[in-house]
Order: structure tokens, then sequence, then C-alpha cells
């Protein structure tokens, strides 16, 4: 029996926290230029609060206004299905489940990939951090000979120190960590995430690496999988597209995902473009040679409401579409792809209610005080559409927290080399591999959706029984 109780563990969301802050700190101290697009970020969403007071009382009214500077995803990639599974009993320390599978396969893209999040809504108000987590297909790597040199190379290394293991066991067996404990587990598991200026492996077997994938270089040729960008949220991420090229920030070509609208859907993002850094090579015998490796980045989202099923298979359609309209790459044309983009979604409703009525987004229920004391004595039926129309409860979207394949591998793409797609493509056109990975992670991914539809549903039974027509 443990000789805690529940009471003297420190609160998961307080180790995410301070964890994120960690992640913070070091990221900005490795890539300066990242504090610079933060300040940006800053400016940008400061300006779009004092413009547009109904957003700020939207984003008041879910709880996330106090939220927007703490918004951040990281993402990182690892090399085998035991890294995949250590990281998931690490990230389960600060209260964070696989949530979603991703395949970047038939984008061009070597990996599958879960992202790990707090799944509470109340965790996620406390600290909304997440990490977009992929894993290499070594599968893909079409020379055997290259492919156990990796496989090798890969199992030699260990990307976790011995005190964090310690203490994910710890928490696993007595149920939680205490605030020392805590305090320790953010320090040795920041140590996982850090850059290396040495590889461990040769200048030659790097470059057949990157021959084959410039990401099968970048995961395979470190001693641990560094964080190659960490995200902060804006709330007009148009203007921080043109922000950072007037502050001397070379930015990714496109903004990725749906077009700009009044009211944002799921998640638009962009980047600067990876910086080029010195890189030691360890040869055979022990000496270095000298070279580069493109990795980190700087990414930006803005994020808009969840969609349902049905909402999601309209994006997608759209998104398909206006692809398929294109006589060239968003990249070549980006004036031409926007265009085509805003034209094709005409078709999915700008406006909350429509979004509401036609089922396609998720809904926080809220209690409408303005009216609720004039209106609530017709409040006889606890049909929440007919609550809605009498305007006895009000509609909020719920924040879409997850991730898009298409939108992560454009942006994977756009800081891997222009032509990383074009090489790669028809090769990895594969079927999904999600039984593979849950297998190499351990668990089920949960699927967002769910999680959603909890969240609206729990939020109606809350107003429902404040409302007394429910019990």
């Amino acid at each position: 029996m443990s000789q805690f109780t529940q009471s003297q563990f420190q609160d998961k969301d307080s180790i995410r926290h301070a964890f994120s802050l960690a992640m913070s700190k070091m990221y900005q101290s490795e890539v300066p230029l990242y504090k610079e697009l933060m300040d940006l970020v800053a400016d940008v969403n400061k300006s779009a609060l004092d413009k547009d007071p109904t957003l700020k009382q939207h984003l008041a009214n879910t709880g996330e206004l106090d939220r927007i500077d703490l918004e951040r995803h990281g993402a990182i990639r690892l090399g085998l299905p035991s890294e995949l599974n250590m990281m998931r009993r690490l990230f389960s320390v600060m209260g964070m489940s696989p949530v979603g599978y991703y395949d970047l396969t038939p984008a061009g893209v070597p990996v599958h990939s879960t992202a790990f999040r707090t799944t509470d809504s109340d965790g996620l108000q406390k600290s909304p951090f997440r990490v977009f987590c992929s894993l290499l297909r070594l599968e893909l790597i079409d020379d055997d000979k290259l492919r156990q040199q990796a496989i090798d190379t890969l199992n030699k290394r260990q990307i976790f120190t011995p005190r964090v293991i310690e203490l994910i066991q710890k928490s696993e067996s007595q149920g939680g960590l205490n605030k020392a404990d805590s305090d320790e587990f953010v320090i040795e598991a920041t140590k996982t995430f850090k850059w290396h200026t040495t590889s461990p492996i040769s200048k030659e077997l790097y470059d057949k690496l990157h021959n084959q994938h410039r990401l099968m270089a970048d995961i395979v040729g470190f001693y641990g999988p560094h964080i190659n960008h960490l995200t902060p949220r804006t709330l007009d991420i148009d203007k921080v597209q043109t922000g950072m090229s007037e502050r001397g920030i070379d930015p990714k070509e496109i903004i990725e995902g749906p077009p700009r609208r009044s009211c944002p859907i799921l998640l638009r993002q962009t980047s600067f473009k990876a910086l080029n850094e010195p890189i030691a090579f360890t040869n055979a015998d022990g000496t270095l040679t000298q070279g580069n490796h493109t990795a980190r980045f700087g990414e930006i989202e803005q994020r808009g409401i969840a969609l349902t099923p049905k909402g999601r298979k309209l994006y997608d359609e759209l998104l398909n579409k206006t692809r398929a309209n294109l006589a060239t790459t968003p990249e070549k044309d980006p004036d031409a792809y926007y265009q085509a983009l805003a034209d094709s979604f005409r078709a999915f409703p700008d406006d909350y209610q429509e979004i509401y009525e036609q089922s396609l987004g998720y809904f926080y229920y809220q209690i409408n005080e303005s009216q609720i004391n004039d209106k609530s004595k017709s409040a006889t039926s606890n049909d929440p559409k007919e609550l809605v129309k009498q305007g006895i409860l009000r509609l909020e979207p719920i924040v879409y927290e997850d991730f898009l394949p298409v939108s992560a591998a454009g942006i994977f793409q756009s800081n891997l080399g222009d032509n990383a797609q074009d090489k790669t493509k028809s090769g990895y056109e594969r079927q999904s591999s999600q039984a593979v990975f849950e297998d190499a992670l351990g668990a089920t991914v949960l699927d967002e959706c769910v999680l959603y539809q909890a969240m609206m549903d729990k939020s109606l039974d809350d107003a429902l029984i404040e409302l007394g027509l429910n019990s």
C-alpha cells in the first residue's frame, strides 16, 4: 500500500503546466527566433481582442480567455515502438492520454501519429498543453541494409534518463507523485526533448537516410526526440502570417487548413521555416565530421469549433475539391489556392446557429442569464433546440483541441524540403496501420468525437439541472 494519500499527490494538471513552462523556457533558449514569434502572437492577440468584443465574450464564456497565452502544442518524432510505449507512460504522469490516430503516409510522410493531451474539460482550462507524437514506420525504408542500420542505431540509444523512468514507475505504483518528486520529474522529463549538437551516426549514414526521407534522418540521426516546434495559439493567423515577413521572419508559403471565416472551424496552421543548424557527425573511429541539419521551426495555430463526423466529412470533401481543382500546388500559387479554398467553402455555413442546426459542430449549452428571469416560466421542455430557440440557452462553440492529418503533413513537408513529398508519396501510399500503432503504444487511442460529444452532453445536463428540468 502506498505511504501517500491521494491528497498528498501533486495535481496532474499542475505537473503538466509546469512541464509546458519548462519546455517553453528550454525552446526559447535553444531557438531565439521563437521568442520573437511569441511576441508577435501576443501583439496580434491583444489587437484582436481589443477590436472584437464579441470574440472576447465568446472566449470568456467558454473559459478560454485566460488560457490564450498558455496555448502551446509540441511535436516530437520517435523511432521505436518501445520509445512510444514509454512516452505514453511519461505523458500519463501529467494526465495526458493518446487522442486520435493520424496516418501521414498518404501525404508522403513515413510516420503515423497520435496527440497526447488531457481529456477533461477542467484540465483543458488549467493547462491545454498537448504533444503531437509521431512514430517512424521503419518498414517504409526500402533498402534492407539501410533499414537494419537504422534499427541497430535506434536500439543503441536511450532517450529517457534513468531517473525519469524511476519516477514514472513510482507514479504508476503509488498512483501519483508528491511535490518534490513532481518537480524532479519535470526537470528529468524535459531532458528527453533537448537539442543535441552531436549525432551518433556518421555523415555517410545520415546522407543515406536523408536521401530516403529527411524525416528518417531527423529521427534516426539523433540521441533523442528533440522538440521540433512549440506552437502558440493566435486569434488571427492571417495577421501573424504577414507579421512574420514584416519582422524579418521567413514564413512558409501558405496557411494550412480551412479558409479565413467569421466562425472559425477546426485548425489553421502556419510556421516559420526550419533552421539550418550545425551538427557534428560521429565517424566509426570516434572522430567528428561537421555538417548541418534542418529540423526545428516555429509553428502558429488558430483554433476554431470542433466538428461532428458529419461536419468533418463535409470539410474533407471541400478541401479535396479545392486541391483537385488547382492547376498547380498550393505553395506555388498561394493566391489562387486561397481563392479556390474560399470558393469551395462557401458550401460550409459560416454562422454558428446554422452549424448547430445542421449538426456540423459541437457546442456548449449555457444558460442565458440575461433572459432567464423573463423566460424561465416558459422553460417547460427539456428539448435543447427549443430552449435555444426561446433564448433560454445560448450556444458557445467547443474549441477543437486536436489535429488535421493533411495540415500536419503540409507543415512537415514545408520544413523538410519542397521536393520531399514528390520524392516519396508514391512509395508510401499504403494501408493505414492503427492496430500496429496501438500495439506499440500499449493502449487504444481515444476517439476525439466521442470526447466532444460528452462535453456537449454534460453541458446540457448541467444546464437542465440548473433550470429544474432534469434530475
